[in-house]
Formats: C-alpha cells, sequence, structure tokens
C-alpha cells in the first residue's frame, strides 16, 4: 500500500506550492516586461515590441501547457523546469546585448581587416540580415521563455494530486486563482520596485526566486527525485552565476550597449521613464578647452543633440518665437529639461520662466552635473547650458505637461510665448502631446499677441508627420501657422512649427524685422526668413495628412512608419 501523507502534512505542502506558484507568476509576468522593456526602451525599437512580446509569451505558454503532458515524473520536471527558467530569465537581456553588439561592430571589423572606406561599410546581405535576427532577438528568448513558464501550472497541479493521491475537483481553480494574484502582485513589484533598478539587477533578482522555487522542491520532495546530487549541482552552479550578474550584469551590458555607439560611451542612466546615454568624441588639442571633444546625448539610444551644432536647433527653436512675439516677460517651455532652449530663452531677458519636464533624473543631470555625472562632463554640461536651470528666474515643474497644463488653466496663467521642445512622438505617451486637445489648451494659456513653436521632426525623413504637426495645429483654431525647415548637420533636414494666436503671422512679423532683437550664434534674420521656403510640390498631399486627435495615434503611426521605411525595415 503507498505511503499517503497525514493531512497536516498535506496542508503544509498545498500552503508551499499555492504560495510557489504565486510567487513564480509574478517572476513569469516579470520577464514579460523585462524583454519588451529593454528592447523597448532601451534599443529604441517601436513601443508596440511591449505588445508583441506579451502577446507571443502568452501564445507559447500555452503551448508549453500542452507539452507538460510528456514530463513522465512531475517533481523531477519541476526541478528542471526552475533551473532552465532561472537560467534563461537571468541570462537572456545580456545574451540579447551581446547578439546586438556583435552584429553592430561586424561590418566594422571587416571593413578594417580590408581597408575599406566609410562609405563601403557592408551593411547589406547577411549583415543586414544578422542584425534584423539579433534586434528581433528578444521575440525569440520571450517565445523559450514562455513555452516553459506554461509548464509550470500543469505540473504543480499534477503534483499537487499525486500528493493527495486522489483527483481534486478545484485543482486548477486554485492554482489559477493562485496565478492571477501572483501576475497581479509581480506586476505592483515592477512598478514599483524594479523598474527604477538596472536591468540586470531586475533579471537576477528574479531568477533568484526560481532557483529557489527548484530549491524549495529539493529539501521538500527529496524521497520522489532521482538525480538529487545533479540538482544540487546545477542549482549551486546556477546560484553563483546569478549572483555574477547581479554585480557585474550591468557593467557587462553597458560595454556591450557602448559598441552600439561610434564614440566613447561616458555616461549611462536609466530613469524611471527612459535610457540616457552621453558620449564623447575627442577632437584633439584646442587653444578653447571646452572644443576639444563633442558631446553626444542620446534618450533610448535616438540622438536628442549634438554639442557640435545643437546651437542651430536651439536658434531655429527660440529666435523666431521670441522675436515674433510682443514681449517676453513670461514664457512658457514644455520639455527642454537638458536647459539648452532655456539657455537661449535667458538671452531675452525674461522676468519669469515655467519649463515642464516629466524625467525628474534627467532634469538633475543637467541642473546639478557636477554632483550626478564625472567631473569632464559634468564641466561640458556646464558649459553648454550656461547653468540655465539654475537661474532664479526660472520655476521648474517635474511633471507631466499634459496634466500640469490644465493646472496652469486653472490657475489662470498668461505666457507670451509658448516654446514646445519634446522628443519626436516615438512613443504612444509622447502622440498626446501632439494632438489637436494638447495644442487647444496651450493656446488658451497664450497671450493674445504671443507666439508658439514646436519641433516637428524631419520634413525630409518624416515628411507626412511634419505635415500632421501642422494641421493639427491648425485645427486647434490658431490664426495663422507657418513651417520652417533647415539642415542640423547631426540630424540632417529639420523642421519646426510657429503659430500666432491673433494678429499677424509669424513670418509677417518677422519680415518687419531688419535683424533680431538679440545675436544668435548661427542665425540672423535672412536665414530665418528663408527656411520657411520649401521644395515645389511639398505640400502637393497636404489633403491626404489626417490630423492627430486625442486617442487616434495618427502621428506616432506616421512617424514609426516614415522612419522604418527610412532604416529599410519596411
Amino acid at each position: 500500500m503507498p505511503f499517503m501523507p497525514s493531512k497536516n502534512s498535506r496542508l503544509i505542502d498545498d500552503t508551499l506550492l499555492i504560495l510557489t506558484m504565486a510567487v513564480l507568476a509574478g517572476c513569469g509576468l516579470i520577464y514579460e516586461y523585462l524583454l519588451s522593456h529593454y528592447a523597448g526602451r532601451v534599443l529604441g525599437v517601436m513601443e508596440s515590441t511591449i505588445y508583441t512580446m506579451i502577446g507571443l509569451m502568452i501564445v507559447s505558454m500555452g503551448l508549453g501547457a500542452f507539452a507538460a503532458r510528456k514530463v513522465r515524473c512531475a517533481f523531477n520536471g519541476f526541478v528542471y523546469l526552475e533551473l532552465l527558467i532561472a537560467f534563461l530569465g537571468a541570462s537572456a537581456i545580456l545574451i540579447i546585448g551581446g547578439l546586438i553588439a556583435i552584429t553592430q561592430i561586424l561590418p566594422h571589423i571587416i571593413a578594417d581587416m580590408f581597408a575599406l572606406p566609410p562609405d563601403m561599410l557592408p551593411k547589406g546581405g547577411v549583415f543586414k540580415q544578422l542584425s534584423f535576427i539579433a534586434i528581433n532577438s528578444p521575440y525569440f528568448f520571450g517565445v523559450i521563455l514562455g513555452f516553459f513558464i506554461g509548464m509550470e501550472i500543469p505540473l504543480i497541479a499534477r503534483i499537487r494530486e499525486e500528493i493527495h493521491g486522489q483527483h481534486l475537483a478545484n485543482n486548477l481553480g486554485t492554482i489559477y486563482g493562485a496565478d492571477y494574484i501572483g501576475a497581479g502582485i509581480g506586476a505592483a513589484i515592477w512598478v514599483v520596485f524594479l523598474l527604477s533598478i538596472d536591468i540586470s539587477k531586475a533579471a537576477a533578482l528574479t531568477a533568484s526566486l526560481n532557483l529557489i522555487a527548484g530549491a524549495f522542491f529539493i529539501l521538500r520532495y527529496w524521497h520522489k527525485l532521482t538525480w538529487r546530487k545533479t540538482f544540487i549541482s546545477l542549482h549551486l552552479v546556477l546560484a553563483l552565476l546569478i549572483l555574477l550578474m547581479f554585480n557585474y550584469g550591468n557593467h557587462w551590458l553597458n560595454q556591450m550597449n557602448s559598441l552600439l555607439y561610434l564614440d566613447k560611451v561616458v555616461h549611462v542612466q536609466k530613469t524611471n521613464y527612459q535610457q540616457l546615454t552621453f558620449t564623447e568624441r575627442y577632437l584633439g588639442v584646442s587653444d578653447d578647452e571646452q572644443q576639444t571633444s563633442i558631446i553626444n546625448f542620446y534618450l533610448n539610444g535616438r540622438l536628442q543633440f549634438s554639442s557640435i551644432d545643437e546651437h542651430i536647433y536651439h536658434d531655429y527653436l527660440v529666435a523666431p518665437v521670441l522675436a515674433g512675439s510682443a514681449r517676453h516677460d513670461n514664457i512658457l517651455i514644455i520639455g527642454g529639461g537638458d536647459g539648452l532652449a532655456l539657455r537661449d530663452v535667458l538671452k531675452y531677458g525674461p522676468k519669469k520662466v515655467t519649463l515642464i519636464d516629466l524625467d525628474s533624473e534627467l532634469i538633475n543631470i543637467f541642473k546639478t552635473p557636477d554632483q550626478h555625472v564625472n567631473a569632464n562632463l559634468a564641466r561640458k554640461i556646464s558649459y553648454m547650458n550656461k547653468n540655465s536651470l539654475q537661474d532664479k528666474r526660472v520655476t521648474i515643474l517635474r511633471s507631466d505637461a499634459f496634466l500640469t497644463v490644465n493646472k496652469l488653466l486653472k490657475a489662470g496663467q498668461v505666457f507670451d510665448a509658448i516654446i514646445v521642445d519634446l522628443p519626436d512622438p516615438s512613443h504612444p505617451d509622447l502622440n498626446k502631446l501632439y494632438t489637436v486637445n494638447f495644442y487647444a489648451r496651450l493656446k488658451q494659456l497664450l497671450s493674445g499677441d504671443g507666439l508658439i513653436a514646436i519641433q516637428s521632426t524631419s520634413p525630409y525623413h518624416a515628411k507626412n508627420s511634419f505635415i500632421s504637426i501642422g494641421k493639427t495645429l491648425r485645427a486647434a483654431n490658431f490664426a495663422h501657422v507657418q513651417q520652417y525647415h533647415d539642415n542640423v548637420p547631426s540630424f540632417g533636414e529639420w523642421g519646426w512649427t510657429i503659430a500666432s494666436k491673433r494678429g499677424k503671422s509669424p513670418l509677417a512679423r518677422l519680415n518687419n524685422l531688419k535683424q533680431l532683437p538679440v545675436k544668435h550664434s548661427w542665425l540672423n534674420i535672412d536665414i530665418l526668413k528663408s527656411a520657411f521656403i520649401f521644395p515645389n510640390d511639398f505640400y502637393i498631399n497636404e489633403e491626404n495628412i489626417d490630423i492627430n486627435i486625442l486617442g487616434s495615434h495618427t502621428l506616432y503611426q506616421l512617424h514609426q512608419n516614415a522612419w522604418q521605411t527610412q532604416q529599410g525595415i519596411n
């Protein structure tokens, strides 16, 4: 007659198994977030990665649940399973980073080997295919992890029934209940805790829970296992590996990510909202100490400014709107947490400037760089933005501009000019800041004779997006909406949109000026006026381009399609 555990023993087993299922469900959800977060944030891949990853993992979990029927011994199978999940969960991000780094540097290695000129860098054919595979490798690991995670519930269910020695009527309901609750707790842990730490540490901590689950099974069900010494050895080796990944994984990952940039990476920081990367290119000895190197700043892998030509971009962003406005007493800047647009605004002698930016950690770096980055980079940042964020006339609101605008309206605020210096609409959350709804509320904040200026992506690389921004601003009932453009070497052809609430058009106001009120390093009045001229038939397809209303994601989709086409993805 087979041995039957006592009622108390079965109760302990049930409690431990249900708790284990809840913990593992939380781990599974965190793995989904980790993989999609790495691809979507660090690598700058489309935000739809998140939704695709979750969908693929759910399908894979279903396949894994079917495959679990092939496991002969649920006890041995579960321990093996947790070893596999722990290994893949801890190492997947590092492996993906390594694959992408290798495919990025391989063309350069071959070019150097055969002394090929820069314009003959091998990037097509097999190199393009390898790069495509590497960029999409998060999906592969998501499918594999999802498959193994899907096997957990059937195995736990079989283990419970074997312990009880009978079929349990509510077995699956109990386990699925623990699974759903555990997944919810895992999501909360991700948002509250793991999102704010290094991604490699988050992966290692999550994997350690899988390893602990396996260790619990070894101790609790020692008599049920056949490969006991092997399990113990593998757990010890994997525990050491996870410890190494926790301590050094972020360093290794940063080293591999650094290979994606042409210049030396001098600072990397992950905030709650984005990945910040500073690179530096040394130019050699110069009489001007500050010009011996070029500083580039990236958000989620996308270039935001280069110290060699950011003054061109900011001249065009600031000069037209302030030169054409009747007064400069009270200015609003949305975005621009780097303080570079603010630096130029302060040249016009405003009495008050309000700056709204969501990312507090980004603001801290540019406001007090000496406290957050190395001394050399801190000196460069202070030289670039002239410590503008520390100016007593500046009020910094570290919040979501979409919501903060309502508070400014309720407070009865009115601004003489508004400057919108946001990243491109490459994310659904940014898309809402380019909508008719948002622009209409900004119009209410603008004084009657004031102007608003908006960075509007590239009229060459993302032409439809550029035109859509102009049409969207026009749909917000601004009296005059005009667009202008010029070449910014680091970005290529770039564009801006400017509008007046009432009175003369922005260009008509600029035409009345013989020179700009404030001297800019690059821009003068003649160059500025010519920037409003576009090539023949540039707006010929304007009627077929939609405006961006709240909830439509029109601009986001236009922008994504344009850049995918430019990069050869479509």
